[in-house]
């Protein structure tokens, strides 16, 4: 029977706020550590306010959110490097925590004798830590600076050696905080082929990273942390929708805000001005639309006017995924607006041919000799759903065919 190897209820984890230069002294300080005073509301923020966290053992789970969400105050606190102020943390298993990679490592020591030294603080014996030496210092891949004081490694052999230390303790618990682009994109892919065969080998991982494809390809779950609150928690699509959604309504709030202070105080331009009003998107029947599924058509009308005349104009769409890829971008090769105060431009893609995720589509006016005008960039989220299990961006067109008993 399956259970839990992570359980964490109504977990909350409070930081004191650091008081403003010159109003604490070093005697106040050394005096504070004995008072054990509880946190007040007033002196503290929650990074993390009453979480909820179940993971069964040989699941791995993805936690998303922005900068400053609580995402690696959690892990910490599953790691037990931090004590929460409130709640349970149950955790069954040998855990190993990628986090904050190379911390422990003493600069005076070799790489050699910190990879003893660290895998002994984790936990093993002397004897297992020499038995998978070599193999830790293979996978590391820093040459002969093994031999030498870690002060002399860059940040990026730091974490390298750290990674390779935490990877070969055979732990049944992985914590992973966004260390999958460590070094160069050759150790990256052997980072990623490590924790795919932990997931292979029924190891339970929690992931923080800012990436949603590893997300997507790592993790049976998801939860969406926002200022220490639990969002949205459930399969990896989902929890990324939720979370794009949220980003892009945000965004298109900041960038409402600042068209509006643009706009402010137009009549002083000295260029001509033409404003996008709106953009409509829908499928092939014109009924307005922001789910598609791969492959079907997708009919874009962008509504337009000038304050102002102006030169012949030239538009354009650009299609961006989510984290910011632009996929596929095009203008008008010849200007479609001489003059008319205001009209509309309807651009169709014939086959939406996306993989499963979130985009958006940007649009933007230009003069003849390419001065932008306007454009309205992450204000028109589209998501595209597909059955299949393709990766990437784009579904190239393809057939299987098997031919038996053939070989060259």
């Amino acid at each position: 029977m399956t259970v839990p190897a992570i359980m964490l209820r109504g977990v909350t984890k409070r930081f004191r706020m650091r008081a403003g230069r010159g109003q604490r002294t070093l005697k106040s300080a050394f005096i504070d550590c004995f008072r054990h005073q509880p946190l007040r509301s007033a002196d503290c923020y929650e990074a993390l306010r009453n979480v909820d966290l179940t993971v069964m053992r040989g699941r791995s789970v993805g936690i998303i959110g922005e900068n400053g969400s609580g995402k690696s105050t959690l892990l910490k606190v599953i790691g037990k490097i931090y004590r929460p102020d409130a709640g349970t943390v149950q955790v069954e298993g040998r855990l190993a925590a990628l986090i904050e990679l190379g911390a422990d490592f003493h600069p005076e020591f070799t790489g050699r004798e910190n990879i003893v030294i660290n895998g002994m603080l984790m936990g093993l014996s002397r004897r297992e830590i020499v038995d998978r030496l070599d193999e830790i210092v293979a996978f590391a891949d820093i040459g002969d600076y093994i031999e030498q004081p870690a002060r002399t490694y860059s940040s990026g052999m730091i974490m390298r050696l750290g990674f390779s230390v935490a990877a070969h303790l055979a732990p049944d618990i992985l914590l992973i905080d966004e260390v999958l682009a460590v070094g160069d994109e050759a150790f990256a892919k052997k980072c990623g082929e490590r924790i795919a065969s932990f997931r292979q080998r029924g190891k339970t991982i929690v992931l923080v990273t800012h990436d949603p494809a590893a997300v997507e390809r790592w993790c049976d779950e998801a939860m969406w942390l926002d200022r220490g609150v639990v969002r949205a928690m459930g399969p990896p699509w989902a929890v990324l929708d939720a979370y794009h959604r949220a980003l892009a309504q945000r965004e298109a709030n900041h960038a409402d805000a600042a068209s509006a202070v643009s706009h402010a105080g137009i009549d002083s331009l000295p260029i001509p001005v033409v404003e996008i009003v709106g953009v409509f998107l829908s499928g092939k029947d014109g009924a307005p639309r922001d789910l598609y599924r791969a492959g079907e058509v997708l009919k874009a009308t962008l509504s337009y006017r000038m304050r102002m005349p102006a030169s012949p104009l030239v538009f354009g769409f650009e299609i961006v995924r989510s984290d910011g890829l632009v996929v596929y971008g095009a203008r008008m090769a010849e200007p479609g607006v001489r003059g008319a105060a205001a009209g509309e431009i309807e651009v169709t893609v014939d086959s939406l041919d996306l993989v499963t995720g979130l985009y958006f589509l940007d649009v933007a006016a230009y003069g003849r000799d390419g001065q932008p005008y306007d454009q309205h960039t992450r204000r028109n989220p589209l998501q595209v759903c597909s059955d299949s299990d393709e990766t990437g961006v784009a579904r190239l067109r393809h057939e299987w065919r098997v031919i038996e008993g053939a070989g060259r």
